[in-house]
């Protein structure tokens, strides 16, 4: 019997696969990424027209060799790793990584499939092709590029911000949009506005409100009503008119299905729907993609999750339409299936959109076999998709305007949803909803009188522009056509990670480095960090993806320029430039000029006259007169007797002499927590509770720096029986429970506990 290898990307995915293949195939895991380009200079030959110097990752070696003892029983490879760039680029590299590249002693074939199904996986296995090399010089082109801009880059940040930043190539844009909208709020002018409502009831003594419109017989704009002194006027015009409906306008909205989720789509509704960030959705989406055992084994639950397509599969379609009929009824099917257009360009690398493997797998079957997140995540994919089936919803629009007397008139609106559709199984979220939801309107009638309950007035100010959530910077980057589809959630995470920016309440706020960072590159490397720049450097990867454009001359087309440019900012730029700003404030200690530093934990006050000795800082947020007060404690100093003063630094609150710099003592502001046992080193001091920098509690010796003893445990009074040892330790663990135990290295004395 003939045997063929199956290599997929995850352990998982193998499990799934391996049972709906026969007992002649084998499925390994590659684990992902087999060869990079290494983290270090030289890994490009950019003489050797960019010539990539790939390496074998070392956690991959292992699984290398693992494949390798498998092949040599078998008759043919077949390489099943993700239908994308990056999965045709990792099977690309397997072969490289296995020595098949030059050698062709073994059958090699390419197998795709964009769900983990039985019918999926046969046919892609009766289907086999090569590996197609536009789709792996797409990836190379793109991993090239952002080494060069990566290790090129960043280094020059090292020099002229501070060591350990990055600059990335897509990277780099997100911080920019984060840091100008951060810029576009700070400039914002707040400018107050009313509104005028009025409570309204008809014959029936139903209420409604309505709001003013028109005003003296002009039009109302948004600012027209600008303080409250002319909102009273109005509202003492209006307080004695007669109120009656003038025009009543009825009208039907039709409302149509969001398409089926993409991959920018679905993390931008989960992360508005489910609270979930963007690295969340993708690895929740990738378990439901391998496979989860829902009673009959391991089988794939979701299409593939890196997508830029809203297609649907005819058997997904007729799948839909089925779940709807017996669900719904037949009034909330269609008479022929409803299509969408792909909005990217290159959407054909994966033909569909995320949809259930079986649609006929409702979220309530599928509940006991999911986690909690896995179970949220499915229903939302669920539904979306036979949403987008089914019809759309019809709703009757009532428009009321009614007269305040002479020149005033009031507006009302409301919505009956006559048909839901769609609406009753799904309705897209919303990122930032600023607008009040129209409600019903009670029956109202041309002519007819209504009276007057209660005038509101109401102040408001104007906002500024949101600061980005997930969703909408993942949304604003796809509009742009900035990165891709598996691109984002790490896009996202590198910014969190390097400190550039945090998520606050679901919002990034971009960080001291990061503004410092964003500056430097839109000032001096504008080009790179330009919006239609990025985005058509995407579309030139497409080109090559499409075998329309070749990767090396787009390299070179993209090298030139911008070696140039990092060479000519080397001798302009200059470090003090960018980490320093002059202030129009004096140092309090020595009269030299204050200044704005750019420090690790983000800028502070500092004197500019600290080469010359002066130590004078404070934090940005304080003023001047707020430092030059000192705080006194009620401790002496035990070196010279003068007051304590209490200080801020970098790990918090301490007490300096204010002696300084004649005395230079310090101590914390807390005093240690004497243990009652005496140094077993020394023999005089006591040794007391402390904390290190990082909070970690410890033991040491109160004549510290003289005498330099401690202990990470409790110490306990009394000789250990065993060896003599002055003091024993109390340990605690969760297997073992509390015991005691000597400190000396070499003795296993131990009271107590539990035996393992």
């Amino acid at each position: 019997m003939s045997q063929h290898l199956v290599i997929v990307e995850s352990p998982a995915k193998a499990k799934t696969i391996e049972k709906f293949l026969g007992k002649e195939y084998r499925v390994l895991a590659s684990f992902g990424h087999v060869r990079a380009l290494p983290s270090k200079q030289g890994s490009v030959d950019i003489e050797h027209d960019f010539e990539p110097k790939y390496a074998v990752l070392p956690e991959s070696k292992k699984h290398i060799d693992a494949i390798k003892k498998e092949l040599k029983s078998c008759d043919s490879l077949l390489l099943a790793t993700d239908p994308d760039r990056e999965g045709e680029a990792i099977s690309w590299h397997l072969l490289a990584a296995l020595g098949l590249d030059r050698k062709k002693s073994l059958p090699v074939r390419r197998v795709v499939f964009h769900e983990i199904t039985r019918d999926a996986i046969v046919d892609a296995v009766n289907n086999p092709r090569d590996i197609a090399l536009d789709l792996v010089d797409a990836q190379q082109a793109r991993s090239v590029l952002d080494y060069l801009v990566g290790f090129n880059l960043s280094p020059f940040l090292w020099k002229k911000i501070r060591y350990g930043l990055s600059a990335g190539r897509v990277q780099s844009v997100a911080l920019r949009l984060i840091c100008e909208r951060e810029k576009e709020i700070q400039a914002f002018q707040t400018q107050e506005y009313w509104t005028i409502g009025a409570q309204l009831a008809n014959h029936a003594r139903q209420r409604f409100t309505a709001n003013l419109v028109e005003a003296e017989g002009k039009k109302l704009g948004k600012f027209d009503i600008p303080d409250k002194a002319g909102a009273e006027r109005l509202v003492e015009m209006l307080g004695k008119a007669p109120y009656r409906v003038e025009k009543v306008t009825k009208s039907e909205r039709k409302r149509t299905p969001s398409p089926p989720f993409t991959t920018s789509t679905l993390q931008q509704e989960a992360a508005r729907k489910l609270g979930f960030s963007a690295k969340k959705t993708m690895s929740v989406a990738q378990k439901l993609y391998e496979g989860i055992d829902v009673g009959e084994g391991s089988v794939g639950l979701i299409t593939y999750m890196r997508t830029d397509s809203v297609v649907l599969s005819s058997q997904a379609l007729a799948e839909a339409k089925e779940v709807i009929e017996s669900l719904y009824g037949k009034e909330y099917s269609l008479p022929k299936p409803r299509t969408f257009k792909n909005k990217a360009k290159n959407a054909q690398e994966a033909h569909e959109a995320i949809r259930p493997t079986y649609i006929v797998k409702t979220p309530a079957e599928l509940k006991k076999f999911l986690s909690s997140d896995q179970f949220k995540l499915y229903e939302l994919i669920w539904k979306r998709t036979v949403a987008c089936q089914m019809a759309e919803a019809l709703l009757d629009q009532t428009s009321v305007d009614i007269s305040a007397g002479k020149g005033f008139i009031f507006r009302a609106a409301g919505t009956v949803i006559r048909f839901p559709g769609f609406m009753k199984l799904y309705i897209e979220g919303i990122d930032d909803e600023t607008e009040e939801k129209e409600g019903t309107l009670p029956p109202l009638a041309e002519g007819e009188s209504l009276a007057l309950g209660e005038l509101l007035p109401e102040q408001h100010f104007t906002q500024p522009p949101p600061r980005y959530t997930e969703a909408t910077l993942v949304k604003t980057l796809e509009e742009y056509g900035i990165g891709r589809p598996s691109t984002y959630a790490s896009i996202m995470n590198t910014l969190v990670e390097r400190k550039y920016a945090r998520l606050d309440k679901k919002r990034f706020f971009p960080e001291d480095v990061g503004m410092v960072v964003s500056d430097l590159l839109v000032n001096h490397f504008t080009t790179y960090v330009d919006y239609n720049f990025t985005a058509s450097l995407e579309e030139e990867l497409d080109q090559v993806s499409r075998g329309e454009k070749q990767w090396k001359p787009l390299l070179r087309e993209f090298w030139g320029p911008f070696s140039s440019l990092l060479h000519q900012k080397e001798g302009e730029v200059s470090k003090s430039d960018l980490t320093t700003e002059a202030t129009d404030e004096i140092c309090p200690d020595c009269g030299q000029p204050l200044v704005v530093k750019l420090g690790k934990r983000g800028k502070f006050i500092a004197c500019s006259g600290y080469q010359a000795g002066c130590k004078y800082t404070r934090n940005l947020e304080q003023s001047a007169t707020e430092t030059a007060e000192p705080v006194f404690s009620e401790e002496k100093c035990d070196k010279c007797g003068s007051p304590m003063l209490i200080k801020d630094g970098r790990y918090g609150k301490y007490l300096a002499c204010s002696g300084y710099p004649a005395c230079k003592n310090i101590q914390p502001l807390v005093k240690p927590r004497g243990t009652g046992v005496v140094c077993p080193e020394c023999k005089e001091g006591e040794l007391t509770e402390k904390k290190s920098r990082y909070g970690k509690l410890f033991y040491s010796c109160n004549r510290y720096p003289q005498c330099k003893f401690a202990l990470w445990d409790p110490p306990q009074p009394g000789p250990c029986p065993k060896c003599g040892f002055p003091l024993l330790v109390k340990k605690v663990y969760k297997r073992e429970g509390e015991f005691l135990k000597c400190p000396k290295e070499g003795c296993d004395y131990k009271l107590g506990g539990k035996e393992k």
